[in-house]
């Protein structure tokens, strides 16, 4: 298990909720010099912790207001359908991500899409019409609400 000390914690809670913050913000908010600071968010960097900064976009502000989760079932499971499945899914404008799943199926495909036609048509043209594919069925995405922050669990 990986070890965070308070720092490390304050650091990625600050950073969780304002990755704009400066180096120099940061520091002061954790009581540490600005140098320690810069070589504790590299590190966690370097440990896999921080994976990336990005900014978040709200689809339904880019005309896609209608969200799914769209339950998928291939036959045959293999590696290489796996990879194919995803890499072919993931490369579609709608899908925001693709979930590989245990239980009755085998993937998770979240999409954002303008209207419930487009979404149909995505299900029907770029799922159910693949050979590999048994099963699918989707799920309309009503609201979501996300953790602000992901902390270590002690």
């Amino acid at each position: 298990m990986p070890h965070f000390d308070e720092v490390d914690r304050a650091l990625l809670t600050l950073l969780q909720k304002d990755a704009r913050r400066t180096n120099k913000e940061l520091a002061e908010a954790v009581g540490v010099a600005q140098s320690t600071c810069l070589e504790r968010i590299r590190n966690l960097r370097a440990r896999g912790v921080i994976t990336g900064y990005r900014a978040e976009v709200d689809p339904a502000a880019v005309g896609r207001s209608i969200r799914a989760l769209i339950s998928v079932r291939l036959r045959p499971k293999t590696t290489a359908s796996v990879r194919a499945f995803q890499c072919d899914i993931l490369a579609q404008p709608e899908t925001l991500s693709v979930f590989t799943v245990s239980g009755a199926d085998d993937f998770v495909v979240e999409v954002a899409v303008p209207d419930v036609m487009h979404l149909r048509d995505f299900i029907l043209d770029r799922i159910t019409s693949r050979k590999d594919v048994v099963d699918a069925h989707s799920s309309i995405v009503y609201e979501q609400v996300r953790a602000p922050v992901i902390e270590p669990l002690p």
